[in-house]
C-alpha cells in the first residue's frame, strides 16, 4: 500500500549568481511499513528533502502526497495540524524537553493535541525501547543513547503515517548508533511503522528495506542493494 508520493519536487535557494538548485525534479513513492534511507554527502540536497517531506519547508515546484493529502495544498495551520498528527520525527540532537521526565517527554506531542495517552501504548513503547526502568528520569539523567531512544519513543507515540529521521545516529558512538538502528528496524517490522531517514554514513543501510542517493540535488533509486552499490 502506497503512503508517500513525492512528484517532480523542485527547490532553490537564492537567486542569479547566488541561486542553489537544492532538488532538482525528485519524485519517489514510499511504501506503508517501508524503511528507506537517503545517503549524501554534505550540501547533497537530503537535508532539503526530508525538510519539505516534513513540511517543515516549502518546495518551490512539485507535489508531495501523504495517505493521499497533498501537504502543500493545505493553509498552513491545517498544515501544522497534519504534521503534528501524522509526521514523527527523530532529530540528530534529540530536542527534549529538559524539565519532562521519559514518559512526559513520549507523550507530549499527544498532549499538545489534546488526547489523553493510552497507558497501555505508552508501556509496550516503554518496553520495547527498553526504558521501563527510567520512565522517571529526567533527560539530563539519560546517557545519549537512551535520549535517542526517549526521542524514537516520542515519534512512535501518535502511530504516525510517516517517521522522517534526520540523521539519527550523528551524536551517538558505534554501540548506541547500532542498537539505535535496531530500534528503528523493530519499530517497522513490528508496527508496520514508514520511516525515511537521511544519513551521510553508508554503514548505517545494511537494514533498511531501499536506498536512495541525492547527489547535488538529483535522486537516484538504488534499490534493496544500495548498500552494495555504495561500495
Amino acid at each position: 500500500m502506497e503512503i508517500m508520493e513525492v512528484q517532480d519536487l523542485c527547490k532553490t535557494y537564492g537567486k542569479g549568481e547566488a541561486k542553489v538548485e537544492a532538488l532538482k525534479h525528485v519524485s519517489f513513492t514510499l511504501q506503508k511499513g517501508e524503511f528507506a534511507a537517503v545517503v549524501g554527502e554534505s550540501g547533497s540536497g537530503k537535508s532539503t528533502l526530508l525538510n519539505c517531506i516534513g513540511a517543515l519547508d516549502e518546495p518551490n515546484a512539485g507535489r508531495i502526497f501523504l495517505d493521499g493529502q497533498n501537504l502543500f495544498a493545505m493553509g498552513e495551520e491545517e498544515r501544522t495540524i497534519f504534521r503534528r498528527r501524522n509526521i514523527g520525527f527523530i532529530f540528530q540532537s534529540f530536542h527534549l524537553i529538559p524539565e519532562l521526565n521519559v514518559e512526559q517527554n513520549i507523550i507530549f506531542p499527544l498532549l499538545l493535541d489534546y488526547k489523553k495517552p493510552d497507558s497501555g501504548r505508552v508501556d509496550e513503547i516503554l518496553e520495547v525501547l527498553g526504558l521501563q526502568e527510567r520512565r522517571g528520569h529526567l533527560p539530563g539523567q539519560l546517557s545519549g543513547g537512551q535520549q535517542q531512544r526517549v526521542a524514537i519513543g516520542r515519534a512512535l507515540i501518535t502511530r504516525p503515517k510517516l517517521i522522517l529521521a534526520d540523521e539519527p545516529t550523528g551524536n551517538l558512538d558505534r554501540k548506541n548508533s547500532r542498537e539505535v538502528m535496531e530500534l528503528l528496524t523493530k519499530a517497522s517490522r513490528q508496527y508496520q511503522q514508514t520511516i525515511l531517514m537521511i544519513t551521510h554514513n553508508p554503514n548505517l543501510i545494511t537494514s533498511v528495506d531501499r536506498v536512495m542517493q541525492v547527489t547535488d540535488g538529483i535522486l537516484t533509486d538504488l534499490g534493496g542493494n544500495g548498500n552494495e552499490k555504495l561500495s
